[in-house]
């Protein structure tokens, strides 16, 4: 299967970065961001990763022009300066059969989501689009309150009520036919299409997800990340 992951926004919100670089190729820990969504792909099998660039675009296939022997399967398109969600994704039409399914995420989130699971789970639903619904870390530290004493101070904890869209999408090629040819978020119009026929399905994540917005974000990924690779060793 194949994975496109959407790569092409400024991320101004990043500045401090993204004046220079794509978002998806901020460091965390001295790697890429985007390498950390690769290699999760790659980890279950994904066979082809196309990556659906726009801003700096050139930097990001600089990058995997040098890193070809360790990203051999890793495609570096350009969708366009001011494209939208939607139009990178129809841009990219050409590159699916009739009746193939495939991956789509977004360059700037990371998540411990099992890709085998999401695909089982879309394939056994039959509809056009399944999204992981995940519960993202809170912004803020959690108090647990009684009168005015606090009784539990729980630094940036895993949000328990509540689902959002996390990406990590798994479409069926029938989703072009909510697409068109206008540039539109994917979030938007052509999600309302699939909602009203109902033809979106949820695979519901409840581990680690994260996505990375700002500055604060980055310096507690990081942390995150450093944190996780002690576990395991």
């Amino acid at each position: 299967m194949k994975a496109i992951i959407l790569a092409g926004g400024k991320g101004t919100r990043l500045a401090e970065y993204t004046s220079k670089i794509p978002k998806p190729m901020v460091n965390i820990n001295k790697k890429p961001l985007i390498t950390y969504i690769i290699d999760h792909y790659i980890k279950y099998g994904v066979k082809e990763i196309l990556i659906a660039g726009g801003y700096k675009y050139n930097l990001l296939k600089n990058y995997f022009l040098l890193n070809k022997k360790k990203y051999p399967n890793v495609r570096v398109l350009n969708t366009g300066l001011n494209s939208l969600t939607a139009k990178r994704m129809l841009k990219l039409k050409k590159n699916f059969k009739k009746g193939e399914n495939f991956f789509m995420t977004y360059g700037d989130g990371v998540a411990d989501v099992d890709i085998a699971k999401l695909l089982k789970h879309h394939e056994k639903n039959k509809k056009a689009c399944t999204l992981t619904a995940v519960r993202p870390i809170a912004r803020f530290g959690e108090l647990k309150i009684t009168g005015n004493t606090v009784n539990s101070f729980n630094e940036k904890p895993q949000l328990k009520q509540g689902w959002i869209n996390g990406g990590f999408f798994v479409f069926s090629y029938k989703i072009f036919k909510f697409l068109n040819k206008k540039n539109q978020m994917f979030e938007r119009e052509p999600m309302q299409k699939l909602l009203k026929k109902r033809n979106v399905n949820s695979f519901k994540h409840s581990g680690f997800w994260m996505c990375m917005d700002t500055l604060r974000d980055k310096i507690l990924l990081e942390k995150i990340i450093i944190q996780n690779s002690k576990k395991k060793l």
